[in-house]
Formats: structure tokens, sequence, C-alpha cells
């Protein structure tokens, strides 16, 4: 986020935070024996779970070629290479898409889990998605054929496999056949993938694909109108029969870029105020005008969540940080 916002601003404090970060994500989180990055180091940068996520390798792969964007360093981008073709490497060549997670040296794995809330299951939605997206920012510097082939493979993955034309939802988990082993929608993860499965076949150039998957993103956005609460927050998801209203801050940050997007791609006005509504609870609701950052969450009682972290394991300011980013770029690129 440091190296995107470096390019919008060209403010030189952000770049020095980029390069912080650049330096210690090479140094200590690159597996120098058998490749990748590691899930998670200690307080001294030493390897504290060697598991190997294709979720972790694909935001490796997004940092580093936004820090290329950024800098132009040819290294950033040899390292988001190299990590492209680990990716390819965890490809399922039977049943198509990417397999979850790894031991350190790539050997199966019994636990394949990204937190202990998720299923234990070969294939996830999450991570296909987070492979989309790096791939989508790798392409605008490296437009490699056979990058362009897994990116169009990746699309029809989502269409084919992921989306459920029945309920406009995507799935979340699956089996390694793709037989979905969930019924629990994510309202925040259906109106993410929309926006990057636009900007992902925008960035691929083929209009016939653009025009073909209008309608699927336009579907799972309507779907996830569904998660949208009287107050214009969106909740985060429904699970065996029961809405979870809390209002986390990144379904709220996605829901602001992915109505906006829809708004130009349909276009209909009703979805920038969906935007437009959601904003104005982020506004009001999530952000630390005293202290900076976001809260975790609005819990459903309608209190702060002030408990869990402002930035840790699983908070930092990548969903806002891109989101205002987003915004700040959104006349000029979304169509």
């Amino acid at each position: 986020i440091f190296s995107a916002a470096y390019r919008q601003f060209n403010d030189i404090s952000y770049l020095r935070m980029a390069e912080r970060a650049y330096h210690y994500l090479r140094d200590n989180f690159i597996d120098k024996e058998y490749g990748g990055v590691y899930w998670e180091l200690d307080y001294q940068g030493k390897p504290l779970n060697t598991k190997k996520q294709t979720y972790a390798q694909g935001f490796a792969l997004y940092g580093f070629s936004e820090f290329y964007r950024a800098t132009g360093i040819s290294e950033a981008l040899e390292l988001s290479i190299d990590l492209f073709k680990l990716i390819e490497h965890t490809f399922d060549d039977e049943s198509g898409g990417y397999l979850e997670a790894f031991s350190r040296d790539w050997s199966p794995i019994a636990d394949m889990r990204l937190s202990e809330k998720d299923e234990n299951q070969v294939k996830t939605m999450n991570t296909h998605l987070h492979i989309l997206e790096p791939y989508t920012n790798l392409l605008q510097v490296w437009p490699d054929d056979q990058l362009i082939s897994a990116q169009k493979d990746l699309v029809d993955l989502f269409v084919s496999k992921i989306y459920d034309s029945r309920t406009g939802h995507l799935n979340l988990f699956f089996d390694r056949e793709w037989n979905s082993t969930t019924d629990t929608i994510s309202y925040g993860h259906d109106i993410e993938a929309a926006w990057l499965l636009w900007e992902a076949t925008t960035v691929l150039n083929i209009p016939a694909l653009s025009q073909s998957i209008k309608d699927i993103v336009t579907s799972i956005g309507l779907a996830a109108v569904e998660g949208i609460l009287p107050d214009g927050s969106m909740a985060y998801e429904f699970r065996d029969g029961h809405l979870d209203d809390e209002r986390h801050w990144w379904v709220q940050a996605e829901a602001v870029v992915g109505y906006s997007y829809l708004s130009k791609i349909v276009p209909d006005s009703k979805f920038l105020d969906l935007a437009e509504n959601v904003w104005k609870f982020i506004q009001t609701k999530l952000i630390d005008v005293q202290f900076g950052e976001w809260y975790w969450s609005v819990l459903p009682d309608g209190q702060m969540n002030r408990n869990d972290d402002k930035a840790g394991f699983w908070k930092c300011p990548y969903h806002n940080g891109r989101m205002c980013l987003e915004m700040l770029r959104f006349n000029d690129h979304v169509c």
C-alpha cells in the first residue's frame, strides 16, 4: 500500500516505508532453500510458521509487483516473476485451480486452513481471489503469455466453478473436484470479487471477455446487496441460517470500491448510492478521528469494537488504504 501511495502522491515518506517493507519481506520472509514465503515470523524475523499458504505467495507477489511499479527496481520484478512461477506449480492439473497450502518443502500438508475459522479444504474462493488480484497487477508491467493464459483461466474458474448462478453469490470452500462444501455467504468477498474480476478482464484487454463478465459481476454485486443493513453498512456474512451483522472494516471498504465500479459498469445510480451510504457509515462509525486509522468493526449492537487490533496479524492499511486510492483514481480509469 505504501508503494501504491508513493505512485499516487510522489511523497518520499511513503517510498521510505515501502522500501523498509520490501527489504524486510525480501530478506526475512523468503525461504532461501525451498522458495516462496513463510506464513509467519517471530519478532526477531525468524520463521515461526513455515507453512506455505498459496494465499501468502499471492500477497507477496502483489507487494513486490507494486513496489516495482513504484520504483522500477528490477529485482522486485524478478521476485514477482519467481513467485508467479512458483504459484503456477500449485495448480491442480487434474481438476483445475490452485491448491490451498503446503509444508515448507512444498509437500502435502494435512491442515490447509488459512485461519482457525476456515474449513480445512483443498481449494477456496479466497485464495483464488488473491491470486487473481496480484496477477492483474503483474500483468501491467509484465504481459507475459503464460501469465495472460493463467489469468484468463482464473477468470474462467470464477465463472464456472466459484460463482453460483442460482444465488449470484460466490461459493467459498471446495473439495478437490470443485464440489462446494458450505452454503455460507460472505458479502464482503462477493463485492470485492465483483470489482477485482472486472479489473482483471479490463487489464487483459479482451473486449469479448469483458462483455461476458459484465453480467456476472453485476449479478454478484446485486446478490451482495442482501447484506446491506438499514444504516447503509454491509453485514459480515450469512452462516447456518443466521445473519452476522457485525460490520467489519474491510467489508465496508470493499463495498465502497465495488459499488463505485458497478455504477460505471452498468451504469446505474443505485450502485453509487450504495457506495455513498457505506462511505457515510465509515466516516461516522469506523474512522477513529482522534487517534487515526479505522476500528476493526462495529458490533451488532452498534457499539464500536475497541478490543480487536487496529493493526495486527489480520489488519493493515490494505483494504481501507486501497479504497482511498481507488476512489482518487476512480473517474480516470474504471471504465
